[in-house]
């Protein structure tokens, strides 16, 4: 169900982000949160970037270095200073008509994300995410995440829904289990992007 937004997504960039993800489990939410947007602002900056701008995703990758390392470096309460320096490179200006917190369908995307996650898992929030990438109110870092986060509950939910298939006995729990997992990605992934939202309208 991702082979069309993949199609416009660098597989190794969200390949990497998803290994951070799981590699950051441990580290508070908040500082997870930061870890995450900080290494994708990095990625966006990289190839947008006024002077020596890098479309080799492999070769960003490789100046990242290897998620555990940037994760180890955040435990200590230190995020490498060299994937802060693209922050100095200002983020494309989001089109003035179409104003800096978004509009409806931004937030549609979000509700899709969330509460449609809820009704209709997968099928909700992949229809959220399509959304949430065709709109210019979100970078693409942001767009990233949301699509890693939603991918990878799915996935994971899949991976559950095999596994207690092959167990003699199905119990409520097993389904509720795999019904949690589906929905926490994608919730958390509306819940990312109803921030930056928010973000942008307090800055306007």
């Amino acid at each position: 169900m991702t082979t069309a937004p993949l199609a416009h997504t660098d597989v190794i960039v969200l390949d990497y982000l998803a290994a951070l993800w799981a590699q950051s489990e441990d580290l508070s939410p908040e500082l997870r949160d930061q870890l995450m947007h900080t290494v994708a602002d990095y990625i966006s900056a990289r190839r947008a970037a006024a002077t020596s701008p890098l479309d080799d995703a492999a070769a960003i990758i490789t100046r990242l270095g290897p998620p555990e390392s940037l994760v180890d470096a955040a435990r200590r309460g230190q995020i490498p200073p060299h994937i802060r320096l693209p922050a100095l490179i200002p983020p494309p200006p989001v089109p003035a008509s179409l104003g800096p917190a978004g509009g409806a369908a931004e937030y549609v995307a979000v509700g899709m994300l969330t509460v449609g996650s809820l009704i209709v898992p997968v099928v909700g929030p992949v229809a959220g995410m399509l959304l949430a990438s065709a709109s210019p109110h979100f970078t693409p870092a942001e767009k990233a995440i949301g699509w890693t986060l939603t991918a990878g509950s799915a996935a994971a939910g899949a991976v559950l829904t095999l596994f207690f298939a092959t167990l003699p006995f199905h119990t409520s729990a097993a389904l509720l289990l795999i019904y949690l997992v589906m929905c926490g990605g994608a919730f958390a992934a509306g819940m990312s992007l109803l921030n930056a939202l928010r973000r942008r309208g307090q800055a306007g």
